[in-house]
């Protein structure tokens, strides 16, 4: 058994692989030593952009002037690829692939982007590797581009420093992602049917904090699910809905935090209007004002960003100081 010293807290991601970048460029370091640096402010920058959001496909792009990482590949690769490129992101800018669980609209096109894009390395759980390989008929060769990481223990991709965190849902393990750079904290919390222990700890520190908010309970009641999938998203392993998502914001909403965004709305059992103003007038009766997230004079007076992720187009592109 390992001592404890032997164990390091912080996994330093691209300085012990061997990245392929281009014909000159074979590892992280060269790579990093040809880019000049950025200006200091840029450098504090952080930048998200969601792709989708949703039942037919989950994706998005968090980074920073050093690089980024795209977590869950639910939509094509070339949608990926073609809404970087028009926020003049380049893909080798792109360090890795990192995934939330194994569920089909969270990994269908895994393997295509890390396949037109053999610098990036797939950044999940052993189990979530394991998961998607039994689940979906993807390659095998995924493997290859394969770099483990376990939930609690943080790790570094340009700068950033990622943790995953336990959240409960049906997948074959399932988590979210907390992700600090220069005083920033992202936190994503996607698919969970209820906030646990550690979802709150990381999710009420975030300053800018994507959580599902999946369903109306009546629309879902009356809606025209067979009952058995109706069951299953209510349980603490499904998905959360609108009430407990505006409940637990109202619980941990403070001066720490400035951006909200509603993800994976259901298509079916919500919409954004209802989603949005359940959410909203939780937060105003704690005494918030609301923006809207359009940078209007009315939104520079606000306390905090309201935001709902379409499903199916990009948002705009976020940056962060």
């Amino acid at each position: 058994m390992k001592s404890k010293e032997s164990i390091k807290p912080i996994i330093t991601f691209g300085r012990q692989l061997e990245l392929q970048f281009d014909d000159d460029l074979k590892t992280m370091d060269e790579y990093e030593a040809s880019t000049p640096a950025p200006a200091h402010e840029a450098r504090k920058r952080l930048h998200y952009i969601s792709f989708a959001s949703g039942s037919s496909g989950n994706s998005c792009y968090v980074g920073n002037d050093k690089g980024g990482v795209i977590i869950d590949a639910g939509i094509r690769a070339d949608q990926i690829e073609d809404i970087l490129a028009e926020h003049g992101v380049n893909m080798r800018h792109v360090r890795a692939l990192l995934l939330t669980h194994d569920h089909s609209d969270h990994v269908r096109y895994s393997y295509n982007l890390l396949r037109n894009n053999r610098h990036l390395t797939l950044m999940c759980t052993p189990r979530v590797l394991n998961g998607l390989l039994r689940r979906h008929s993807i390659s095998k060769r995924i493997k290859e581009y394969h770099t483990p990481i376990f939930k609690e223990i943080p790790f570094k991709v340009a700068d950033m420093e990622i943790t995953a965190f336990e959240v409960p849902h049906d997948g074959s393990d399932n988590m979210g992602f907390a992700i600090d750079f220069e005083g920033h904290h992202f936190v994503l919390a996607t698919d969970l049917g209820m906030v646990n222990d550690r979802a709150r700890h990381y999710m009420s520190r975030a300053n800018y904090l994507v959580i599902e908010a999946n369903y109306d309970s009546d629309m879902l009641r009356l809606g025209k699910y067979p009952e058995y999938l109706k069951a299953r998203i209510r349980t603490n392993n499904g998905h959360l809905d609108n009430v407990d998502t505006a409940s637990f914001l109202q619980e941990i909403v403070g001066e720490q935090l400035k951006y909200i965004f509603l993800c994976h709305l259901s298509r079916d059992n919500n919409t954004p209007a209802i989603a949005l103003r359940t959410v909203r007038e939780a937060l105003e009766r704690k005494g918030m004002n609301v923006g809207k997230g359009e940078e209007t004079h009315a939104d520079i007076e606000a306390d905090v960003q309201l935001l709902a992720l379409p499903r199916f187009e990009p948002t705009r592109w976020f940056s962060f100081l």
